[in-house]
């Protein structure tokens, strides 16, 4: 149109690279391809004309919650001749619809991040991923840490549920691993770990939380409970932490691990492989964040149990054998996510794993036969409605061998001899053997095949040399 005003219009034509054909069409009519196309019409009927207005419309202004394919369905309840194939058409005119007069929704603001400020710290289920340890399935969670800035990962394998023990534990472990704290941590809201507790009880655990935090110079936080964005930093994460393990496992061939160690070990190889690929960046982040306390502060709770006549006690419903010399001695329990540690006044005597209560609120237990071994072969009786007689089995072998065995075999023999033998393993072999050939083991050949028997060992008589017969040797006059 510029070279028109002073050219011919074959000539402006072949200046703007147009035909003689296209440069008079636009000389008659200037109008754009766009603006000269026609609306687009309905080709067919509106299936939706005769109930969208009157029925949708009111439906959706007075619950603006409601999900259009309960829409869809309630349409189909009241209008059984209305076509199944039309739900396409309401899904799109119900958002369209939203999206002039729905509901105002929420704005997620991104966030500017600087480095060496704010940490984050969060717990995920793991159940969706099959994990299982010596063939049974392992219930837990992931305590998942993540620097903002830099993206720094660490997990640690928690067996119980969001304590404020798992959570300093993987707390700890991620900043010494790391080499500094940042000056902001936030949490969410624990909301596992404040169930059920009373008033003092949350106190007590805020105020816990609260050190652990200045101990490390951060300020403590809490993302508002439900409000998952607010944590989405590593919220967002989860996924991604899942999926790698995921993979992993597959490439690995199986979700089964021999214990949990390896597993734990597995997991934390994944992060570390995960944490090379932002190493600059975390170094970086290092250089601006807090120096590390000169030690750790407690990662455990303490308690006062007592042992009683049974040869335990119990701690958060779960009962422990301990030997039977500690019955009647009050005994100082450190509480950790996966084991205790018992203490007599400030001496260190032992370390039992953690058990955990079963889901239906049933008692649990953890023993050890050999804490009880001896009392039961001489009330042999006792086993047979033993409460916990499940758990003193060591292996199958031997629950499977007793309930072969009740009437035939003193239920105590087997047992007490892998503990007076050492040969837990062994003996659990043999018997083994003998339930694939659907054989009865004999008590005397088992004993005669773990000889010696210490009640048998012969004496052993040694006769003392005089001394003169040294003062011999050393002047060469002995012969």
């Amino acid at each position: 149109m510029r070279n028109r005003q002073t050219d011919p219009v074959a000539l402006a034509a072949a200046r703007a690279g147009f035909s003689v054909a296209t440069g008079y069409r636009i000389e008659h009519d200037p109008r754009l391809p766009s603006q000269k196309s026609q609306p687009r019409e309905r080709r067919r009927p509106d299936p939706l004309a005769d109930i969208f207005e009157t029925e949708v419309v009111p439906m959706l202004k007075a619950t603006p919650g409601l999900r259009t394919v309960a829409i869809f369905e309630e349409m189909l309840r009241r209008h059984p001749d209305l076509d199944p194939g039309v739900r396409r058409t309401l899904e799109r005119r119900v958002r369209a619809w939203r999206a002039v007069h729905g509901p105002e929704q929420d704005v997620i603001f991104r966030q500017r991040h600087e480095p060496g400020h704010m940490g984050l710290s969060d717990f995920t289920d793991m159940a969706e991923l099959g994990v299982a340890v010596a063939g049974q399935p392992l219930a837990h969670r992931l305590y998942h840490f993540r620097l903002v800035w830099s993206g720094f990962e660490h997990a640690h394998v928690v067996l119980g549920g969001e304590s404020f023990v798992a959570l300093a534990t993987g707390l700890q472990d991620a900043l010494w691993a790391l080499g500094g704290s940042p000056r902001e941590h936030r949490s969410d809201s624990l909301s596992a770990a404040f169930h059920n507790l009373d008033a003092d009880a949350k106190a007590d655990q805020t105020r816990r939380y609260e050190a652990l935090c200045a101990h490390y110079g951060m300020t403590a936080s809490r993302n508002n409970r439900g409000i998952a964005h607010e944590n989405g930093s590593i919220e967002s994460a989860h996924g991604h932490l899942k999926n790698a393990i995921r993979d992993a496992m597959l490439l690995r061939g199986s979700t089964d691990f021999d214990t949990l160690e390896e597993y734990r070990r597995f997991v934390a190889e994944l992060i570390s492989r995960r944490n090379r690929r932002q190493a600059a960046r975390i170094d970086a982040e290092r250089r601006a964040l807090r120096a590390l306390p000169d030690q750790r502060t407690g990662d455990y709770e303490e308690t006062i149990v007592t042992v009683t006549s049974s040869g335990g006690f119990a701690l958060r419903k779960v009962f422990y054998t301990v030997p039977s010399r500690l019955i009647g001695h009050r005994l100082r329990v450190r509480l950790y996510d996966d084991r205790l540690d018992l203490f007599i006044g400030a001496t260190p005597l032992m370390t039992l794993p953690r058990g955990r209560a079963e889901p239906s609120g049933k008692r649990g237990h953890v023993v050890n036969y050999r804490h009880v071994i001896h009392s039961l072969r001489q009330k042999p009786g006792a086993l047979l409605n033993l409460v916990y007689r499940a758990q003193l089995f060591p292996r199958d072998a031997y629950r499977l061998t007793f309930e072969r065995l009740l009437q035939d075999l003193p239920e105590r023999a087997a047992w007490a001899l892998a503990h007076e033998r050492g040969c837990e393993a062994e003996l659990a072999e043999v018997l083994t053997e003998h339930l694939d050939d659907n054989r009865l083991p004999d008590a005397a050949a088992l004993r005669q095949r773990f000889a010696p028997d210490p009640a048998t060992l012969p004496e052993v008589v040694v006769q003392l040399a005089p001394l003169s017969s040294y003062d011999d040797l050393l002047s060469g006059e002995a012969a």
